[in-house]
């Protein structure tokens, strides 16, 4: 019973090892590449467990499936202007072919080498496309980041996934410096814009307010010169309703101040008026009794 146990065991041990040696486990964030004597032949991007020759006949290499991120180092570069910057980029990258990768490049770190070489070419590309006002502004639409990285990106992905099984899934700019003297030339300019836009305001402000000032003098003096002919319409009335009684005065002073009183009762009495006065007072004692008067010869209404 006893060596029947060890035969188990011993069984059992040779079948775990025997498993092992051919057939191997996908994780989810693998992917594997089956070599038949070195020679890559099968890829794997599925997770799974799979089976295989046993070595040497058929051997095994695992890669990251998962985005894998590389950042340049930080390269001073001329933009269109000629201004210089310091720029960092960097590529977020992933193994699209393990074929073409494991002949190209073989590894992770050969292919990061690559990349380092293919971003610096095309970072000094791109860059000198645009004005350095596209990378630093005080107008946030004039910056143009996002562009400037999808241009990086476009120029790498094609050459990179036809060469090397690798597909660039972006590019990015991490860090853009400017070394003092640019610093200080950019702040001049900054300067520079600012006053222009303020005395253009100012300068728009005083027209408008140049404009409100003359309408309103145009205004003044029409509503003066309508108020003048009005004023010497009430006068010209006044004068020609005084010279009546003037007239009138100097043929019968009496009967003139008799119209005179009339015409007071007519307006004070033209609406429903409640008036507290002795009856003598003038004009309104002509409600008690009417003063014999007669128009002396050429008096006149």
């Amino acid at each position: 019973m006893k060596n029947f146990a060890v035969i188990v065991l011993v069984v059992l041990i040779v079948g775990i090892m025997m498993l092992y040696l051919v057939s191997f486990q996908v994780r989810q964030s693998e992917m594997a590449l089956v070599l038949t004597f070195g020679k890559p032949t099968r890829p794997i991007t599925e997770p799974g467990w799979r089976l295989k020759w046993p070595a040497p006949i058929q051997t095994l290499v695992k890669y990251d499936a998962r985005q894998l991120l590389f950042e340049g180092v930080e390269e001073e570069t001329v933009t269109k202007g000629g201004e210089p910057i310091i720029v960092q980029t960097y590529i977020v990258w992933r193994i699209a072919e393990p074929i073409k990768f494991r002949e190209a490049v073989r590894d992770v770190p050969a292919a990061e080498k690559l990349l380092k070489s293919r971003l610096r070419d095309v970072q000094n590309k791109v860059v000198g496309k645009h004005y350095f006002s596209e990378f630093v502004n005080t107008d946030r639409g004039q910056i143009k980041f996002g562009d400037i990285e999808s241009e990086m990106a476009q120029l790498i992905d094609e050459p990179v996934k036809a060469a090397y099984g690798i597909k660039v899934e972006s590019v990015g700019i991490k860090m853009l410096k400017v070394s003092e003297k640019v610093t200080e030339d950019v702040f001049a300019r900054m300067r520079a814009d600012r006053k222009r836009k303020t005395e253009a305001t100012l300068a728009q402000g005083s027209a408008e307010a140049t404009r409100i000032k003359s309408d309103a003098d145009s205004k003044i003096t029409e509503l003066m010169a309508a108020t003048e002919a009005r004023a010497k319409a009430i006068r010209g009335a006044g004068d020609a309703e005084a010279a009546q009684y003037y007239k009138m005065l100097e043929a019968d002073p009496e009967f003139a101040m008799f119209l005179r009183e009339i015409e007071t009762l007519k307006k004070t009495l033209k609406e429903r008026t409640t008036v507290v006065l002795p009856a003598d007072a003038e004009p309104f004692k002509l409600l008690k009794e009417m003063p014999k008067l007669e128009p002396k010869q050429g008096a006149t209404k």
